[in-house]
């Protein structure tokens, strides 16, 4: 979601910017390593790798990509690389590794891992990573990539996160509460903002981003078996109350209308540039674009704190990200595809695009973690919580961002628009 994706043109223009001439003779268009090695793993990624947009990023994958294939002379990587139809993508590689044709080692998307799980189809990556590597991992990661057996799944080696972006020279205090941040959009208005500014329209960034709210009360969307939940007994009650918070704010005018028709976090960086607000939830690589766009002065009045939450103790925040996983089973390549993780993936890649790493140590190891701004995300972390990666959350989003769109517009009351999302989440969850 946060990341643009390269057009298969640019591709072609990009893997082959290293200048040194080693470099050129293990790294070609779809291949690293020696064209005779004997051994081969074929592997598919997303641009988190030598096929970036960004010149400089790519040629920073391609140099980590050399180095490790170095390391393994008796390998080559065939390289694959996915179209930005990232949830198209996904869905073609598990009917792929169910028909035994996946991979042998590929990005998997964090919150679609326990579908890739439940089919039983990733291997087991339990023995190349040592306890005390897991045992450093977020909460949230280390549950989120081993089974119901405790055997580890996949490597999830960078995330992100959300966070509320103010501006200190009109809202000097970080609010803590849904009290206080009402308060503070309400007052901002008053000096020619236009309150706080959420994704509302329809993707799925307007619900991921609300369910912060709805998870700091302990709401759940489905059960243990994957069954959604979030319409009955007292999911529902956290769930209206988490539904009301937002249409609250639209209603008393803390915040506008037209987030109703936001969906794209680029809107939230325009108004922050253009002065219109003081106020907004974003993405933690938001900081940086800020800095970019900004001005110097202007930027140094921008900071973020956590989501408030209903009470200063209660907090929640989306988390996602990506892991690296194998389909083989081919010891060896599995053994390969689990280097690849560690050697690439596990800091270097963080470090190079600045991507919050998983563990908590590696924000110490590499020098671009240890700002202040990093260092406020890492214990944000502590926070997280990942989607279900379950099959029915994709219908769950969809209905929830309908559902948004009907009450934060005033088309329909709360409850009645949770009965309709809940009733079609049900009838779909019915036809899986």
């Amino acid at each position: 979601m946060k990341r643009a994706f390269i057009s298969a043109l640019a591709l072609s223009t990009m893997l082959f910017s290293v200048p040194a001439a080693f470099a050129q003779e293990l790294a070609t268009k779809d291949r690293i390593g020696a064209a005779d090695a004997p051994k081969t793993l074929v592997v598919r990624l997303t641009n988190d790798s030598p096929n970036n947009s960004d010149p400089n990023i790519a040629e920073g994958y391609q140099k980590l990509f050399v180095d490790f294939i170095k390391k393994h002379p008796d390998w080559k990587l065939q390289m694959q690389f996915m179209s930005s139809d990232i949830g198209t993508e996904q869905a073609k590689m598990l009917e792929q590794a169910k028909a035994g044709n996946a991979p042998d080692c590929a990005a998997v998307d964090s919150f679609v891992l326990s579908q890739f799980m439940v089919n039983k189809v990733l291997a087991d990556f339990t023995p190349y990573f040592s306890k005390e590597e897991v045992d450093d991992l977020f909460p949230f990661i280390r549950s989120g990539i081993t089974d119901k057996d405790q055997t580890i799944r996949a490597w999830w080696w960078d995330t992100d996160l959300r966070v509320l972006y103010r501006n200190k020279s009109v809202v000097a205090d970080a609010p803590q509460t849904w009290d206080d941040l009402k308060k503070a959009a309400l007052a901002s208005t008053k000096e020619g903002m236009e309150g706080v500014l959420f994704n509302g329209g329809r993707w799925e960034g307007t619900t991921f981003d609300w369910l912060a709210n709805y998870w700091a009360l302990g709401g759940k969307l489905v059960d243990d078996s994957g069954k959604p939940v979030f319409g009955e007994g007292e999911n529902k009650e956290k769930f209206l109350k988490a539904l009301n918070y937002f249409k609250d704010l639209v209603d008393s005018g803390a915040a506008p209308k037209r987030v109703t028709t936001i969906a794209n976090y680029d809107d939230m960086n325009a108004a922050a540039a253009a002065a219109t607000t003081a106020l907004f939830i974003g993405g933690n690589w938001q900081y940086a674009q800020l800095k970019a766009t900004l001005d110097e002065e202007e930027f140094k009045n921008w900071t973020f704190s956590p989501i408030p939450g209903p009470t200063a103790e209660q907090k929640s925040t989306g988390t996602g990200g990506w892991t690296i996983a194998s389909f083989s089973k081919d010891k060896e390549k599995i053994e390969m595809c689990a280097n690849l993780a560690r050697d690439v993936y596990m800091g270097p890649a963080n470090a190079l695009q600045q991507q919050l790493p998983t563990r908590k140590s590696l924000f110490d190891k590499y020098e671009v973690f240890s700002t202040e701004a990093n260092k406020t995300f890492a214990n944000a972390l502590v926070d997280g919580q990942a989607r279900p990666g379950v099959p029915i959350y994709p219908e769950i989003s969809n209905q929830i961002q309908i559902m948004m769109g009907d009450v934060l517009s005033g088309t329909r009351k709360p409850e009645e628009a949770l009965d309709a999302a809940f009733s079609a989440a049900m009838e779909a969850y019915k036809r899986l």
